[in-house]
Parts: C-alpha cells; structure tokens; sequence
C-alpha cells in the first residue's frame, strides 16, 4: 500500500482489479477541510485515461507485478521473440504489445519487461539504443545550412533525421523516447 501524498508520475497502482500508471498528479489543499489528490491515470492495458481524485490520506494498494530482463533475440514473422536471461524461458510479443518501442529493438538487446498476473504489461527499453545507418543519401557538397539534415534507415528498420555529415556504415546513438539522433558513435 502506498499513501496518496507519495504517489508521482510513473507510480503503477491498482484500482478495481485493473492496472494504472500514474500520468500526472497534483497535490491540492484548499483553505477549508482536508487535502486531496487529483491523478490521470493511464489504463497499462487498453491505453485509456481516467481522472481519480483521492484524499491526501487514503493508501492506494500497489499491484503484485515482477520485472524481469529479457533479450530480443530476433522478428518472426510478425512477432518478436524475448528470452528470459535466467530461466532461458522464450515469449513472443507483437508490435502492438510492445508499442513505440518496437522500432528500435536490436538483436541481442537486454530490456526489462513487467509482467502483471503473468501476462507482459510494458517493455521498458533503454533511453539510447546504437544503431546502424544501413541506408542514406549523402550530403550535398555546399548544403552545410545549420541544422540542415536528412532522411536516415537504421538497422532496425526505423528511419530518423540525421545530420548531412552522417553515412551509410555510422553508428549513431538515438533517444528511444523522441526518436531524435543525438550523436555518431
């Protein structure tokens, strides 16, 4: 059990059987009465947002979930096949199962997967993934506008901005959360 009053963003919490993740939360404490908690919480399952509000002493139960790392070993067909580092266990997930995320999986990558009632919930990926340019045009000699840049396949099948001076052949480091390059490695 966790006080509303400790809940932030990212908290995981279980109401009614179903599992949230705290989206955003703020603390109010008006003149009169006692203080509350106002949270959007997003549904880990189905996507969808709900509005709680919660009395700033209330204890929210915290669900029974297990993280466990786990490596992408390779696509099959339309499903991408993890193994559990410790148990050898394999799981094959779908790009709708992973999300956005599924862009930037590259074999042999260790991730963490939560896993609520045995079921996977989220796939946690690292902030930077080191990919591959597998394809780019190159650079127009003169074009060198500030901040000029191009379009840019990756190994992993997902294409990016990068700037001219990058070509086929360059690693290049990228946020996995925006999807922006952020420097050649």
């Amino acid at each position: 059990m966790i006080s509303a009053n400790n809940l932030r963003g990212g908290n995981l919490v279980e109401f009614d059987g179903i599992l949230y993740r705290v989206a955003t939360f703020q603390h109010v404490k008006p003149g009169k009465g006692g203080g509350f908690v106002r949270l959007k919480l997003k549904n880990v399952e189905l996507g969808t947002v709900t509005d709680k509000t919660l009395d700033s002493e209330e204890r929210c139960p915290t669900p029974a979930t297990e993280e466990k790392e786990m490596q992408y070993l390779y696509k099959q067909n339309e499903k991408f096949v993890f193994m559990d580092t410790e148990t050898y266990e394999q799981l094959e997930l779908t790009e709708e199962e992973i999300g956005e995320g599924a862009k930037w999986l590259k074999e042999q990558m260790n991730i963490n997967i939560l896993f609520y009632k045995g079921r996977p919930v989220t796939v946690d990926l690292p902030i930077t993934v080191e990919l591959k340019v597998t394809s780019s045009e190159p650079g127009i000699k003169g074009d060198r506008v500030s901040g000029a840049s191009k379009l840019a396949t990756l190994e992993s099948g997902a294409s990016i901005q990068v700037p001219l001076f990058v070509k086929e052949g360059d690693v290049i480091k990228v946020d996995t959360r925006t999807g922006e390059y952020l420097e050649r490695c």
